[in-house]
């Protein structure tokens, strides 16, 4: 029984360290993918005045360190001055008012499996019955381990 025991007990020891060990396949990520607007082509740009009736290609250069999953556009008025945690710039706003028809645009994009480099081109029409004011233009990009990032772009819709 005795030599038993010095048998198992090291085998036991060994099968606890090797399945312990770190494996490089199994690493976690640990980096946020990043959104980049300020490019010689990313649109739109802080403080830009974009017409009714337009249509407009939004665009931005999006990274992973390992893969990207998806990406979306989330446009919406800022009649009340908010702002987000990652703004741009600051812009001269209008007074503070009440939506009555505001303009809303929110929609969420694959992306391509493999890909840790993506820029997205959306084109987007401003519909000509909407309010014109402040709005904020936001870009959410999320990696395949669900790291997020966001950024938010402050733009006026004018007649």
């Amino acid at each position: 029984m005795k030599n038993l025991k010095l048998k198992v007990i090291p085998s036991i020891i060994i099968l606890l360290i090797m399945s312990c060990s770190s494996d490089d396949n199994n690493a976690k990520d640990l980096e946020k993918p990043t959104i980049t607007v300020n490019y010689d082509g990313g649109f739109p740009q802080g403080c830009q005045e974009l017409l009714k009736g337009e249509t407009y290609n939004f665009k931005a250069l999006v990274t992973d360190n390992l893969e990207l999953a998806s990406y979306s556009i989330d446009i919406h008025n800022n009649f009340d001055h908010h702002t987000h945690d990652d703004q741009v710039a600051t812009c001269d706003l209008d007074p503070v008012k009440d939506p009555t028809n505001p303009f809303i645009y929110i929609e969420s994009f694959s992306i391509e499996s493999g890909q840790t480099s993506y820029e997205f081109n959306v084109s987007i029409t401003i519909p000509t019955d909407i309010e014109a004011g402040d709005y904020h233009c936001s870009y959410s990009v999320t990696d395949v381990t669900g790291w997020q990032s966001i950024t938010s772009i402050d733009i006026k819709i004018v007649e």
